[in-house]
């Protein structure tokens, strides 16, 4: 119901009940006159009910009126009770609302029944509100990434990246990748990797051995040269072939073993911290990682504005599978409509309890801060129509008890 429509009900009811009065005083002032030219019994009935009729009427409009203002502007004591007293209506409304509503006893079995996942996962099932939330994601995450400004960014992930860095146990880094690389035998694979680029390289090596052994030997490779650089080459290309095809050659173990005996000397030799430190300071200074850095931002920022306006890019995919995922995960996954049900429930059960004495306040800083004209206005509004019932029923009430009065009295003593 408006306000209009209020206002429009209180007059109509104020209207009956002022109107009942004056139909009582009507009729008392007709059976007055009666009585003076007329001898009829009934004419004292009547006008005694009309008298205390019109009492009623009275007492019960000074009473409703006394709650929302001065009766006929008289201030008289302890009427105008709303205005007077808003203060304290406003904290014992407060106190009424906490006492009675905001405990755990009545909280609870409202939470208790919230399904709030049921919700979600009916809003979500929509495609339309799929897309939406897809399109909100999207724009919200350009507009994150467009306000960043690309020094500060830049900036915060080269200190950053050099403070992980530095955080780094290169002893215990480079000592636990080399027990890996034992433990997966990933040494013969890089072993059986090189081999073959070692013996390309020696066979295209013939004329730098043959240029060395002239240049240190002249007579020797005048006259055995070039058998001498082709021995070498077959030598040492028959030495590779036996240390590719056999998994137990000496050399094999020999690498293992001196991987084996480093571990240990790596990770706890000062000396070997200070060179790995020492190794990393002199790679990754502080220029090249922000320039690592600004390449790092400037790859990631035009791959995300790229995939932003691609429809079919792959992180609209992702956010949409994503999403439906979610909606069916909402709708189907018991275990997690329970957690997420209970998660909720408990954190609104908390908040409520927990800012009781908020709500306390509010209500009564609230009303307090109404004119006292304006709150008993209000008030008026809501229950006038109402309370105009206790003028009404007053007056018929009042009439009827004047009637039986009036009628024993004629009974006990006429």
């Amino acid at each position: 119901m408006t306000e209009q429509e209020k206002k429009n009900n209180l007059k109509k009811h104020k209207a009956i009940a002022t109107g009942l009065f004056v139909v009582m005083m009507i009729v008392y002032f007709l059976m007055v006159y009666l009585a003076q030219h007329s001898d009829a019994k009934w004419i004292g009935y009547v006008e005694a009910f009309a008298e205390a009729a019109m009492v009623g009427a009275l007492a019960d409009w000074f009473a409703v009126t006394a709650l929302f203002r001065y009766p006929l502007g008289i201030k008289i004591p302890h009427t105008n009770l709303i205005e007077n007293s808003k203060n304290a209506i406003g904290d014992n409304l407060g106190q009424f609302v906490t006492d009675n509503f905001l405990t755990p006893k009545t909280i609870r079995p409202y939470i208790e029944k919230l399904e709030v996942v049921k919700f979600a996962a009916d809003w979500l099932n929509k495609p339309s509100n799929q897309k939406g939330l897809q399109e909100e994601l999207i724009n919200f995450s350009k507009k994150i990434v467009n306000d960043l400004d690309d020094k500060d960014v830049v900036d915060f992930i080269s200190l950053k990246g050099d403070e992980i860095l530095k955080q780094f146990d290169l002893p215990e880094l480079v000592s636990s990748s080399l027990e890996y690389i034992l433990e997966k035998e990933k040494h013969d694979e890089i072993l059986e990797s090189i081999i073959p680029k070692a013996k390309e390289y020696i066979l295209q090596s013939d004329l730098i051995i043959k240029d060395k052994l002239n240049e240190k030997h002249p007579v020797i490779s005048f006259f055995a040269g070039k058998k001498i650089s082709k021995g070498v080459v077959e030598g040492v290309i028959s030495f590779l072939d036996e240390v590719e095809e056999d998994r137990e050659h000496p050399v094999r173990q020999n690498i293992e073993q001196i991987i084996r005996d480093n571990i240990l000397n790596i990770k706890e030799s000062p000396e070997w911290r200070i060179k790995l430190e020492s190794l990393r300071d002199d790679f990754i200074t502080p220029e090249r990682f922000h320039d690592y850095a600004l390449d790092l931002w400037t790859a990631i920022r035009q791959n995300l504005t790229e995939s932003f306006d691609d429809k079919d890019s792959a992180l609209q995919v992702y956010i949409q599978k994503n999403i439906k995922k979610l909606a069916e995960n909402l709708t189907d996954n018991q275990e997690m409509i329970t957690k997420i049900n209970g998660w909720v429930r408990h954190f609104i059960y908390r908040m409520i309890l927990r800012n009781v004495g908020e709500v306390e306040d509010l209500i009564s800083k609230t009303v307090g801060d109404w004119e006292g004209k304006q709150l008993s206005e209000k008030l008026e509004l809501e229950v006038g129509k109402d309370l105009q019932f206790i003028r009404i029923n007053g007056t018929l009430v009042g009439g009827l008890v004047g009637l039986i009065i009036y009628t024993i009295t004629q009974l006990v003593f006429h």
